[in-house]
């Protein structure tokens, strides 16, 4: 009975899109068999969610319920407009703790919830994970870090030291701005550091590159489209102190380029109205841009 109630509310989260829930399978010989469930309830604001997973008993110790919650903790702060996941395990689940503390949540407190299978309250701790959490956070050397958080990959490319001996990088942005006034956004595919925010094309100047000659080889490596230097116009630029090296960014702005813009390494792609460019969750970096162009739009 309590199977039966636990589906059909599955179920009908599904249908609301207020929920993912997945079955784990595996294989037998030729026969897919039933291996366990992992689920994601989002929070009525969708700026979090809740993490829940289960393996049957016999396949208790193959790193199961680490590979699948951990899987889809990082496809959902990659995909979806998260902010944070929570989770809770009963405090004598040893096993649970340790799958949550793999796979990079942090202990937050502890209480009391019902559990239908005690039949009754018991003890918890619960969890919480973060993009920074589960991705990390740029750090000189990182090649995968966004345009807004590249660090150098050589001392070469480190043009200077700024205030406190960190490392200054230098990357170089781009807002693509369509004939409806549509800025173009980018979003960190799962796998890379912050994952999951929003970003304006571009990227770190390799040794002996000017701004627009490192755009243009990002936009056609990044986008498949060919950019000329005459029409990137410089419009500002960010500074902003990351916790082992400082970022000046100069943002320069197209409005004409050759070929059919394409995610060629696995981003999402999104057109945004300059009014609606706040509702993206960005690096630090990229934020104060976002009034500059909101208003110059």
């Amino acid at each position: 009975e309590l199977a039966d109630k636990w589906i059909e509310q599955a179920r009908r989260e599904i249908a609301a899109g207020t929920a993912y829930h997945l079955a784990i399978t595996g294989e037998e010989g030729e026969q897919e068999v039933l291996v366990g469930g992992v689920g994601l309830r989002l929070a009525e604001d969708r700026r979090s969610g809740s993490l829940g997973y289960w393996v049957g008993r016999r396949f208790w110790g193959h790193g199961v319920a680490s590979e699948a919650a951990g899987r889809l903790a990082r496809w959902a702060l990659a995909n979806l407009h998260l902010e944070r996941l929570m989770a809770s395990t009963a405090s004598d689940n040893a096993g649970s703790i340790a799958v949550l503390r793999r796979i990079g949540f942090r202990q937050t407190g502890e209480g009391h919830e019902f559990f239908a299978s005690r039949v009754g309250k018991q003890a918890v701790l619960r969890f919480e994970a973060t993009r920074d959490d589960l991705f990390g956070l740029p750090a000189p050397g990182a090649t995968d870090a966004p345009a807004a958080a590249q660090a150098a990959a050589a001392p070469a490319a480190v043009p200077a030291a700024a205030a406190g001996g960190k490392p200054l990088v230098l990357v170089a942005a781009c807002a693509l701005i369509d004939a409806d006034t549509r800025v173009l956004l980018a979003r960190r595919p799962e796998g890379k550091t912050m994952a999951g925010l929003w970003e304006f094309p571009g990227g770190k100047l390799d040794p002996g590159e000017t701004p627009e000659d490192a755009l243009i080889r990002e936009l056609r490596e990044e986008l498949g489209i060919d950019v000329a230097a005459a029409c990137l116009a410089p419009f500002a630029f960010a500074s902003h102190a990351y916790d082992r090296f400082h970022l000046l960014m100069p943002l320069y702005l197209c409005r004409r380029w050759r070929g059919r813009i394409r995610a060629r390494e696995g981003q999402t792609l999104a057109w945004v109205r300059p009014q609606a460019l706040a509702d993206y969750p960005m690096p630090p970096a990229d934020k104060p841009l976002v009034p500059l162009l909101r208003d110059f739009l």
